[in-house]
């Protein structure tokens, strides 16, 4: 291993075990503040909310320099995908590089929906927002099957998450994204369903033999929007919440 390698590895670790460590990153799993706030603790630990439970604020359509007219809704403080609205994917106005994301999600079964990261705008496909995807399609299946890339907490189309743990359709669930550097991993409901880096050797495998296969370094971008995807389907979101990790 090189030591440039080995020195990012080192660093990951150290900031994650901070992350992991925090009681600020158990946001939706132990925290009985009202939905979409933050604590004293979380505000002095760098968080931010993404959505205040009451506005779009901070989000637009994707490659579009205003909110969607139709297809998305503020309900009962939740950040809702109306169903065959029609109104295209959502991304943040901010770009983020090294991150901890953490947000809550409920959807009705088969419901197909899911968060992107380092979002890119007109940059693989001009007029597309293509990014890495956190799954939040609930298929039903239970247990989860792990030879599915397309379900829940997978990365999608790329690496298959395990040893997941998801509550029934049209319950909450918590999902978490840390990012830093080359390493990324996706969580589920307090257990870690998936680690990798981006650039590494299995990350560009996958790649290679997926549906992104033509676009240069994909999903290696230094930094780049989050992305609520609308696929059509009712998908509720809140307690959107990101920290910048140094």
């Amino acid at each position: 291993m090189k030591a440039s390698q080995f020195f990012s590895r080192m660093l990951f670790a150290v900031v994650v075990l901070t992350a992991l460590t925090s009681p600020a990153t158990s946001v939706g799993q132990s925290n009985n503040s009202a939905p979409n706030t933050l604590t004293k603790k979380e505000i002095r630990d760098g968080w931010k909310l993404l959505f205040d439970g009451k506005t779009m604020k901070g989000w637009r359509g994707a490659n579009k320099d205003k909110f969607p007219d139709s297809g998305w809704a503020v309900e009962e403080g939740t950040l809702t995908i109306l169903p065959r609205g029609k109104g295209g994917d959502i991304v943040t106005d901010s770009m983020y590089s090294n991150f901890e994301l953490t947000f809550e999600f409920k959807a009705p079964l088969n419901a197909n929906s899911g968060v992107k990261y380092f979002v890119l705008e007109d940059t693989y496909v001009k007029g597309a927002a293509l990014g890495l995807e956190y799954q939040t399609h609930d298929t039903g299946k239970r247990p989860l099957d792990d030879n599915d890339k397309h379900s829940v907490g997978c990365l999608y189309e790329l690496l298959q998450a395990k040893n997941r743990t998801l509550n029934p359709p049209g319950e909450w669930n918590t999902a978490r994204i840390v990012s830093y550097g080359i390493n990324v991993q996706h969580w589920l409901n307090a257990k870690k369903i998936l680690e990798y880096e981006r650039g590494g050797k299995e990350f560009r495998e996958a790649v290679a033999k997926s549906k992104f296969k033509n676009y240069p370094y994909f999903g290696e971008a230094l930094k780049g929007h989050i992305l609520l995807q609308d696929h059509g389907n009712r998908t509720y979101f809140r307690n959107i919440k990101i920290r910048a990790l140094y």
